[in-house]
């Protein structure tokens, strides 16, 4: 099991969070803790780093619909970046590649 490790990095059009290590049941809850605090509003993105993730259960996908809701009630879009491919093809069997924005990478987002 590898921990999750949230980093944040400040961009001009946005927040950028970079996860790495395994968003699981257990781990979820630390990525909406970092989501929470963020000054988000309109037209700002907050960009979602998934490069470093390993591992990705259907309760860190709700955590990323639940950052996707915290962002969008304050005005702000979520951009997922560098998804892994094992977790991009369950968000896109689940359709939820027609709700996030998806871009190769965090400096493409």
């Amino acid at each position: 099991m590898s921990p999750l490790h949230v980093t944040l990095r400040e961009t001009a059009a946005g927040p950028v969070l970079r996860v790495a290590g395994e968003l699981d049941y257990d781990q979820a809850p630390a990525l909406r803790a970092h989501v929470e605090p963020l000054a988000l509003a309109p037209g700002r993105d907050l960009v979602i780093d998934l490069s470093g993730l390993e591992f990705c259960d259907s309760s860190g996908i709700t955590a990323l619909l639940t950052a996707r809701q915290l962002a969008r009630s304050a005005g702000a879009e979520v951009i997922l970046a560098g998804v892994p491919a094992p977790t991009l093809r369950v968000l896109t069997v689940v359709g939820l590649t027609q709700v996030f924005t998806v871009r190769a990478s965090s400096e493409v987002a």
